[in-house]
């Protein structure tokens, strides 16, 4: 039993390592990307560095799942994790933008098996009296890991060289394959599976259309070229993710082995959590891009104070994650989601009432309000996700609740991103008639030359065009917390296995 209790603990140690990887490079390199983007020459590519990331990664999570049901747990993941290594080195060893990006992908690729696979493991490994305790401490790890990230990215850019931003990965990768390797016996479900290779792409290729539009569409960089909703190329990219999908659909139902068997879907648990999850990290996303914007551009805290300004948020989330993890196993998934996201729309509507006179400690205090709302709400829908099933389907299921997750951010930040862009460029004309962009606010020397009414009324219209941002954000607050109604009393203690 002893010897059991040691291995659990070695893979538990593993996947945490494997997590810390996955959560860090998704913030670590935001701050080094300027250092990046001009020894490379690339600015004209500067937002495709994370595009690319999470566009791979994102349409790889249910991909990895499926092939973890049928290959094991185990292989699938040691390869993602090896993919992953393997772009790192490709990326601190990048001559051009060109390659850095392709590289990076590389590391999308192996970074859509580190989290769901992880977690699936979890499912694996431990009883469901104690998988909630474990998910809330890889949620927590995952806040923690992203909130160092930007400040660690810096540091390291400008004392290292930005090279070693991905070559840290290496040992910590290594240590993590090498746990796993040794202490987790492969696990497979039983009998012979085929892979549904049809549905697999048309599934695939309908999220690439997808997310490639919402990458290209709005204004939130503009370092590239970007669309509007009803050009050519986003509605022709739109039309083709439709048509797979609905493809997709149809394979699905006369597949004997499906990629993603739809009768997970009329599992209540699965079908309303996903919807919870897509919406409620519709709005999450949006606290986290559009906060700093507030408190830079209205309240005018300083740039180089901006990898600290969602610290306030990101530490609620650690208190209320390793609750929700320890009292899964007490109550039923709804008693922790409701209050959860009424929590978190106290917040948005909070965050959407702020205006010039709200100050950085108002705001810190509605971030910690909004946070301690967010903290509980991943793991509850991880863990409702891969207990709804077999061990069979867990692999699925578990990495199709990342994958609502993942795009529900996605879609949140084109959308608000594009409501922003179209409030903003209402509000852009001053009392004199003329023509100016609130976002000259986030620009040190500008923002310095004005004074008075100018810079006053700026500040309100910048602040009303984020408070329309916030209250979206409310809305899908308010649909994931009637989806968290729908999904009835199931609890974690009701699950065997």
């Amino acid at each position: 039993m002893f010897r059991e209790d040691r291995k659990a603990t070695f893979i538990t140690i593993g996947l945490i390592l494997g997590i810390i990887l996955s959560s860090l490079d998704q913030t670590i390199v935001s701050t080094a990307m300027p250092t990046i983007v001009k020894q490379l020459d690339g600015l004209s590519l500067y937002s495709w560095a994370f595009s690319v990331y999470m566009l791979v990664s994102t349409t790889a999570m249910p991909v990895y799942g499926k092939l973890a049901d049928i290959f094991g747990r185990k292989k699938v993941y040691l390869i993602g994790l090896s993919l992953f290594l393997a772009g790192s080195v490709l990326c601190a060893a990048a001559a051009n933008m060109a390659q850095f990006i392709v590289f990076r992908g590389i590391q999308g690729l192996g970074a859509g098996a580190l989290m769901p696979i992880a977690f699936t493991i979890v499912g694996d490994v431990y009883p469901p009296e104690k998988r909630g305790k474990f998910m809330g401490l890889f949620g927590t790890v995952f806040a923690l890991s992203s909130m160092v990230g930007p400040t660690l990215g810096g540091a390291i850019a400008e004392h290292w060289g930005w090279g070693w931003i991905f070559l840290v990965n290496i040992p910590l990768g290594a240590a993590a394959f090498l746990l796993v390797y040794a202490s987790l016996k492969e696990s497979r479900s039983g009998g012979k599976r085929s892979i549904d290779w049809i549905g697999a792409l048309t599934f695939s290729g309908a999220i690439v259309a997808v997310l490639l539009a919402l990458i290209l569409v709005g204004d939130h960089q503009e370092t590239i070229n970007r669309y509007s909703w009803n050009s050519s190329i986003i509605v022709t990219l739109l039309g083709f993710g439709a048509t797979l999908l609905i493809l997709f659909l149809w394979v699905e139902k006369i597949a004997r082995d499906p990629f993603i068997p739809l009768r997970l879907f009329r599992i209540r648990v699965i079908a309303f959590g996903n919807i919870a999850g897509f919406f409620m990290s519709a709005a999450m996303f949006g606290a986290i891009v559009y906060i700093p914007l507030f408190v830079q551009g209205v309240i005018g805290v300083k740039p180089t104070l901006a990898g600290f300004i969602l610290t306030p948020l990101m530490l609620s989330v650690v208190v209320t994650t390793t609750l929700g993890g320890r009292l899964l196993h007490k109550v039923s998934y709804r008693t922790i989601l409701v209050p959860s996201l009424i929590l978190m729309g106290a917040g948005f509507y909070l965050l959407s009432q702020m205006n010039v006179d709200t100050n950085e400690y108002e705001a810190a205090a509605i971030m910690v309000i909004t946070g301690l709302g967010m903290g509980a709400v991943y793991p509850t829908l991880g863990t409702a996700a891969q207990s709804a099933v077999g061990i069979a389907d867990r692999g699925i299921a578990t990495s199709s609740s990342q994958f609502f997750r993942s795009i529900g951010g996605t879609i949140g930040i084109s959308v608000l991103g594009s409501l922003l862009t179209m409030r903003m460029a209402s509000l852009s004309v001053n009392q004199a008639g003329s023509f100016v962009d609130p976002k000259v606010l986030l620009d040190v020397e500008t923002r310095g030359a004005l004074t008075g009414n100018a810079l006053f009324d700026l500040q309100s219209r910048f602040s009303e065009s984020l408070g329309n941002v916030f209250e979206v954000c409310l809305f899908f607050i308010v649909v994931a917390l009637f989806a968290s109604l729908l999904m009835g009393d199931a609890r974690l203690a009701d699950r065997k296995s």
